[in-house]
């Protein structure tokens, strides 16, 4: 099982970004799938996470409602879209694949995929 993320990179403060989420070798519509975020010197945090039918969204700990999650699963594709960003908001993006779902949007869910991450810098 392979997730490939694209689309970060540099983005002016009060900015937006959409972040993709593919998959190589399997189908992601059996899966839920979570975006994760590590800024520089704090721990793997849950930004949003969806269900593997995409009825349900989940927002992780600190319920940021900047960020938005969808999914195309004819395209084999998760998205994650956010808006009014700041240099808080830098840092790697893992999507993140999970089987049996998410009860909480947490990096410590059973998780049978995870991304090689995408860099997102926030920056005048």
């Amino acid at each position: 099982l392979q997730l490939v993320e694209s689309g970060g990179g540099l983005v002016q403060p009060g900015g937006s970004l959409r972040l993709f989420c593919t998959a190589s070798g399997f189908t992601l519509d059996d899966y839920a799938i979570g975006w994760f975020r590590q800024a520089p010197g704090k721990e793997l945090e849950g930004l949003v996470c969806i269900s593997a039918s995409g009825s349900t969204t989940i927002y992780g700990d600190s319920v940021d409602l900047r960020f938005d999650i969808s999914r195309d699963n004819a395209k084999n594709a998760v998205y994650l879209e956010a808006e009014r960003l700041n240099p808080g908001d830098s840092g790697i993006y893992y999507c993140a694949a999970s089987r049996s779902g998410f009860k909480w949007c947490r990096p410590g869910s059973a998780v049978d995929s995870w991304g090689q991450g995408t860099q997102v810098t926030v920056s005048s």
